[in-house]
């Protein structure tokens, strides 16, 4: 099973990619899937590519369940 998960954009860096948090870790990811991305957009992410981008409420929803179900910790909200 793969599981593709929302990551706030903290950076912007060259070659259409960017710098990902989630839970804390950073990893930079392609954002050549997607247009129009900008530093603290949320973006779903799938071994190590952004497939879209997501409205921050529903991000912040995902995030809050997949904390209750234990697969991340809760603090990754900001």
């Amino acid at each position: 099973m793969c599981l593709a998960v929302p990551a706030r954009v903290i950076e912007l860096l060259a070659d259409d990619r960017a710098t990902v948090s989630l839970s804390g870790v950073k990893v930079a990811c392609s954002l050549a899937l997607v247009e129009g991305v900008e530093v603290g957009d949320y973006v779903i992410v799938h071994v190590g590519y952004a497939l879209s981008k997501l409205d921050p409420e529903e991000a912040e929803r995902t995030l809050a369940l997949l904390a209750e179900t234990g697969t991340l910790p809760a603090s990754d909200a900001a």
